[in-house]
């Protein structure tokens, strides 16, 4: 498995309505989806989402890059492979 980890900056009021509505039903229905995680402390965000193969979770990388909603600025994104979960 592999994950994809982003780091954001949350610009603007109303954007977890965004994620809720638009961006975890999305990345949900993805090819090789397994899990996904979205995490906040103050105007950052930290996300992780786990997919079965590399080129799933590549695929995702550059979801995040190209459609981050409205007042998010994506100031990471990495692949990484898993090696152990619980």
């Amino acid at each position: 498995m592999y994950a994809v980890v982003a780091r954001v900056t949350i610009n603007a009021e109303g954007t977890e309505s965004d994620l809720r509505e638009q961006v975890v039903p999305r990345v949900s229905q993805a090819p090789g989806f397994v899990a996904g995680y979205w995490t906040r402390k103050e105007n950052g965000g930290l996300s992780m989402t786990v997919w079965e193969t590399e080129e799933a979770a590549t695929a995702a990388s550059e979801m995040v890059r190209s459609a981050a909603p409205e007042g998010v600025s994506v100031e990471s994104v990495e692949v990484r492979e898993v090696v152990a979960s619980a």
